[in-house]
């Protein structure tokens, strides 16, 4: 399989195919994506929740996306990898967003990176940072790293008015030099306006059916992460379910003594050679 380019999710645009986007964290998840067949896969800093455990995505540093890019480029060396920018990684400066963006392209091998927010701050990034020959997806909508000001994690955009900002938001990111963008929390309404007045590829992460593709944290769609399941979020599977029954087997055979099998789990040595073993212990 090909690794994907911005020209090819362009023509699944123009030929209305939709674009699959999953989140993965580490190389043996990237690896099953891969084989799967998914377009795209995004490093996001929800790895500070779903691997690390915190509350929320501002712990995470640059060193962490780095070092999960690294892992999720080894998983699927032949899927577009975007890799997210954290918490005051590009907030700063112009010059503090291009040099940690090149950090993840340079030493992750990313093919994009993306940054959260609409406003003129962050189109003064996404400009630089283009102008740096790097790729930049947009984020709107439910920011995780904006939830102090947009009142934490909820649907945005669900008035006249703030469905309107989020489309000028739009258009700003679009301008700025963004290659696509990902809108995450919105009504359907309001996901299929930005998506029809875009001329970039619009991704949806519970941004209704219109978007060009969608995307989902594969923690949340497989049933491992249960702290809380956004409305939007479909499970594919209950794989939480599964792993942690299999530690309970496990744990209640060590317990009992029932693992490891001698006859099927253990290693063995000929009769003649344990003679011999422990005829040297008794000298």
């Amino acid at each position: 399989m090909a690794k994907k380019t911005i020209n090819d999710f362009r023509q699944m645009v123009d030929k209305g195919e939709k674009i699959v986007y999953l989140t993965a964290y580490d190389y043996l998840t990237a690896k099953m994506q891969e084989k799967a067949g998914v377009d795209m896969i995004l490093v996001g800093d929800s790895l500070g929740m779903v691997c690390l455990g915190y509350d929320t995505t501002f712990p995470v540093t640059m060193d962490d996306m780095v070092r999960h890019c690294q892992a999720v480029r080894r998983g699927a060396p032949n899927t577009f990898i975007v890799g997210d920018m954290p918490y005051m990684s590009y907030q700063k400066s112009d010059e503090d967003a291009v040099a940690n963006a090149g950090r993840l392209v340079k030493e992750a091998l990313v093919d994009c990176i993306k940054l959260e927010g609409g406003g003129e701050m962050i189109a003064s990034r996404i400009s630089a940072i283009q102008q740096a020959g790097i790729l930049v997806m947009g984020h709107i909508g439910l920011t995780p790293q904006f939830m102090g000001q947009i009142g934490g994690y909820r649907a945005q955009g669900r008035s006249a008015a703030a469905a309107m900002k989020l489309v000028n938001e739009a258009k700003a990111v679009e301008a700025a030099g963004a290659f696509s963008i990902l809108v995450e929390g919105v009504p359907a309404a309001v996901g299929k306006v930005i998506t029809e007045r875009a001329g970039i590829p619009i991704l949806g992460i519970g941004a209704g059916s219109y978007t060009h593709g969608q995307l989902l944290i594969y923690a949340d769609m497989v049933g491992m992460y249960d702290n809380f399941t956004p409305k939007f979020v479909k499970k594919y599977a209950n794989v939480g379910e599964i792993l942690t029954n299999a530690f309970k087997e496990y744990t209640k055979e060590v317990r009992q003594g029932q693992f490891p099998n001698d006859d099927d789990h253990t290693y063995k040595m000929s009769v003649e050679e344990v003679k011999e073993f422990l005829a040297l212990l008794d000298k």
